[in-house]
């Protein structure tokens, strides 16, 4: 689990907010953000799957019945447990396939974590890649949470670029296309960009009573 420094997410932060005015109101709202952190593990990976494309609420209720349902959720334990069991806490099929292959490729040493958390962002990022189940959303966020690569961008994050449409005050939000070719303009900080845009929702979502996302 590593962390970019405070020191070094400031100067991003000061950085960015010199090229993007809706980076800058971000900045000026919210501060320097706090690096969102999770172990480098199949957990995170496995989680990141469950989360993707269905609601909070609902990956939250998954989430919850996939942990108790194992006891500890590691390649091992997917590896040999009941499928049936598995796919019974919520799980739609290809998510399951995902998991297990994900599984497999970290225990036969395919997909090795390790390496991942401390090699380039470009390298890092194609290895999670050539395992099939993880998608760039999920190697993206991986490489932000786990390995605290600062450039690493979770592209096609609709909160993401919900939040650069208000803060930027257009009336249209970009598309997905729109948004990454944008986006380059923020390297190698594009990581703290998204962290300055989650920052700036939540603490909105905080003003009006609402959990954090």
């Amino acid at each position: 689990m590593t962390a970019p420094s405070h020191a070094a997410i400031q100067a991003a932060c000061e950085a960015l907010s010199a090229i993007d005015p809706a980076l800058a109101r971000a900045h000026a709202a919210v501060g320097v953000p706090e690096w969102r952190t999770h172990e480098a593990s199949f957990a995170l990976l496995a989680r990141t799957v469950v989360y993707q494309l269905v609601s909070t609420r609902a990956a939250d209720a998954i989430w919850g019945r996939v942990g108790a349902f194992l006891g500890e959720v590691t390649p091992e334990r997917v590896l040999t447990c009941d499928q049936d069991g598995l796919r019974a806490c919520g799980l739609s099929r290809p998510k399951l396939s995902h998991m297990n292959t994900i599984a497999a490729a970290i225990a036969d040493g395919a997909l090795d974590l390790a390496r991942v958390e401390v090699a380039d962002v470009d390298a890092a990022r194609a290895e999670l890649l050539a395992v099939k189940g993880i998608g760039p959303w999920t190697a993206d966020l991986f490489l932000l949470y786990a390995a605290g690569k600062m450039d690493a961008f979770p592209h096609g994050d609709a909160a993401l670029m919900e939040a650069h449409r208000r803060l930027g005050g257009y009336e249209t939000r970009m598309t997905n296309k729109a948004f990454t070719a944008h986006a380059e303009s923020w390297r190698p900080h594009r990581g703290v960009a998204a962290h300055l845009l989650w920052g700036w929702v939540n603490a909105e979502r905080a003003k009006a009573g609402i959990p954090p996302a």
